[in-house]
């Protein structure tokens, strides 16, 4: 194989590189990764990778824990084939492009390493830094037994159980011969650990990498970590990023997902194979004590982004030998996803860009009347807390109007606006932080006294809004974010029914609360039925005097796909569950409307590998589903639709205006919905 063309990293001057050149950017292991463990998510010991220099990135608790499930998952594998090894005379594990990964260190800090013998491949410039890093620290070096003097070929550092080799990978002759004569036995069971390498390679030299090991190590378990699904929203995005790094990922055009990458290995000698992605794997394989730990840890709040960076990477395992196909993963972990298999119309919905600029994600809107649209709270490039503005839609086009509230809503996200029936709107909840909820109510109108507003105005002075705290009786519910808030109705008589959520305590729930909205009065009313599973980030939408709910996020952290409705009867209410055939795809971080007796349903979040959903129309009636695409060709960013409002401009035509989303993907950066878009529903509803 020709020698390795190294890859330039785009590096600051106060960051050290944590991995070898041509195997893709990953300084912020360094950083992150000792987050983690400062964090108590990973072992107190070491962190997973010896650190360079400081200058360390700051993280958000959704890289951290990005982190730590990518920890978890090989932790899980090596832990695993050392117990079905622990009766061998002697068992071994490779690292291929190892970088300055802490593996030896950690399994010996824990005494897991009894005869078994760690080889270390990588660069010969990244292996010689990582052994200088390990001789000048007394601490690693006292980790050592007694030292190997009789090896040959490009051994940095050789102990009894540890030999760091400088090798490119993709020079199959010269890594056989140095891996023979550093004391590497091809009959000894042998674990092969590639986190995120092969994918950095031309495919051809990573499909010849997978081959060889095959070939030489009769005796073996083939351990991946990488990147899946290159061609949604986020997958484009983490393409992006790691073109700018100059270190695209070769592995993606081939072989997407985990059907495509087990059965490469499959084909390349491998006798079984087992993929999963890393929901699955969370979700299936981390025990619910654990997964309670790690979540208590830490104020949470990035459910999108999290669900989605593990939908875009997989761990797997590939055995050779009787003996290795006992330390696979489960083909079936037990898991709370299941399988669905929804209906899927032919029709993709072309999606329109609106020409306004206007970004954000976890703001609230309401329709002030056809062609306005009130913009409340969020937080965008410029930070949290948007001023409000209208959009506006008149026989020009759509413009943004600024918005001057009598008093300051502050700093808001993932709060309610609901339109009164008598006009006027209601603003409830919200976050400033994950610790810190917004208590209260207000009620919005439009300022008589102001510029005559936005309907038939072209004056560019904002519209003044009144603000008034909502001063209510009663007992009122916890403070909350992520919640519902519509309006029901019951012998005549208009409610606020605010359902679900979550806040600093809770992390969900499932409570109902009612309003009596002239009076101002917090309502006890008899609800019968059972009541719903706790969530958040559902939906709820007014119907025939009730509610509809669909969707959210449980306290498992696995989305719902159930209907529920709450219908008003001569005592209260009550909830009946509507069963649908087919199920839809459940989803949160969605948004619904209902058009006559249909729920349609636009965007959110799954997990499983179809990626982010387009939408669904939910027949109310007959109790059915189908699943729609979108279209969103015309649009030149990738179009993430959680975090993000809509609006249903006019009943009479189905255009439903979708506005903002996205959030922060991973460690790939900040995503933001540059500008509105709209649907026309009418083919999918005909």
């Amino acid at each position: 194989m020709p020698t390795a063309k190294r890859n330039k990293q785009k590096q600051g001057s106060d960051t050290a590189s944590c991995v070898s050149p041509g195997t893709g950017n990953q300084r912020q292991q360094c950083g992150e990764q000792s987050v983690c463990c400062g964090a108590g998510l990973l072992p107190r010991c070491l962190p997973t990778t010896l650190c360079v220099q400081s200058g360390q990135e700051s993280s958000t608790h959704q890289q951290v824990r990005g982190y730590y499930v990518r920890w978890r998952a090989v932790d899980h594998c090596v832990r695993r084939f050392l117990h079905i090894t622990e009766n061998c005379p002697n068992r071994q594990i490779l690292s291929l492009g190892a970088g300055f990964d802490s593996l030896y260190f950690r399994l010996r800090a824990d005494k897991a390493l009894n005869r078994a013998v760690v080889f270390e491949v990588d660069f010969p410039d990244v292996s010689r830094r990582k052994a200088a890093l390990i001789n000048s620290n007394s601490t690693l070096r006292g980790m050592f037994d007694t030292c190997v003097s009789s090896l040959t070929g490009p051994v940095y550092v050789s102990s009894g159980q540890y030999r760091l080799l400088g090798l490119d990978v993709r020079e199959q002759t010269q890594v056989e011969e140095a891996l023979g004569g550093a004391g590497l036995d091809w009959a000894a069971p042998t674990l092969i650990l590639s986190e995120v390498v092969l994918t950095y390679m031309e495919t051809r030299w990573s499909d010849a990498v997978i081959s060889w090991v095959a070939t030489v190590l009769p005796q073996s378990l083939f351990v991946v970590y990488e990147q899946i699904h290159p061609h949604d929203p986020f997958g484009l995005i983490m393409q992006d990023h790691f073109r700018k790094l100059n270190s695209t990922l070769h592995a993606l055009r081939q072989y997407p997902d985990t059907a495509a990458q087990r059965h490469r290995f499959l084909d390349k000698g491998w006798e079984q194979c087992v993929c999963l992605d890393m929901n699955v794997f969370y979700l299936g394989l981390v025990p619910e004590e654990e997964r309670g730990r790690v979540e208590s840890l830490e104020p949470f709040d990035e459910y999108e982004e999290w669900h989605q960076k593990c939908s875009h990477y997989f761990i797997l395992t590939a055995s050779r030998g009787s003996l290795m196909a006992q330390a696979l993963l489960p083909h079936a972990p037990v898991s709370p996803l299941t399988s669905i298999c929804p209906s899927w119309s032919l029709i993709a919905l072309s999606v329109q860009i609106i020409p306004v600029r206007m970004e954000g994600l976890g703001m609230a809107t309401s329709l002030l009347s056809p062609g306005q649209v009130l913009l409340t709270g969020g937080s965008s490039r410029g930070g949290r807390g948007a001023v409000p503005r209208i959009l506006l839609r008149n026989q020009e086009g759509w413009r943004s109007v600024s918005v001057e509230p009598s008093v300051d809503l502050g700093v808001r996200l993932y709060h309610t606006v609901t339109s009164l029936p008598g006009g006027g709107l209601v603003v409830y909840g919200g976050r400033s932080s994950p610790l810190n909820p917004i208590r209260g109510l207000y009620k919005l109108t439009l300022d008589p006294s102001g510029p005559s507003g936005p309907r038939d105005s072209e004056d560019q002075d904002a519209v003044k809004l009144c603000v008034e705290e909502m001063v209510c009786t009663g007992d009122p519910p916890p403070a909350r974010w992520r919640h519902t808030a519509t309006v029901v109705s019951h012998k005549g008589k208009e409610f606020l029914f605010v359902f679900g959520g979550k806040n600093q305590a809770e992390a969900v729930l499932g409570d109902g609360y009612f309003l009596c909205i002239d009076q101002q009065h917090w309502t006890e009313m008899p609800v019968e039925g059972a009541n719903p599973e706790a969530r958040h980030c559902h939906s709820a939408c007014s119907y025939q005097g009730g509610v509809v709910v669909f969707g959210g996020l449980d306290r498992r952290g696995v989305p719902l796909g159930d209907t529920l409705v709450l219908k008003p009867n001569e005592r209260g209410f009550s909830w009946e569950t509507i069963e649908l055939q087919p199920s839809p795809l459940p989803r949160y971080s969605h948004s619904a409307h209902v058009i006559g007796d249909k729920l349609v349903v636009v965007g959110g979040v799954w997990l499983h590998s179809g990626g982010v959903p387009g939408g669904a129309i939910i027949n109310l009636t007959t109790h059915s589903s189908v699943e729609f695409s979108l279209d969103t060709t015309p649009v030149p960013w990738p179009l993430m639709l959680h975090s993000f409002c809509s609006e249903l401009m006019d009943p009479e035509e189905p255009e439903l205006l979708l506005i903002g989303g996205g959030g922060n993907c991973f460690s790939f950066g900040t995503h933001l919905n540059h500008q509105p878009v709209s649907v026309n529903l009418r083919p999918v509803l005909e």
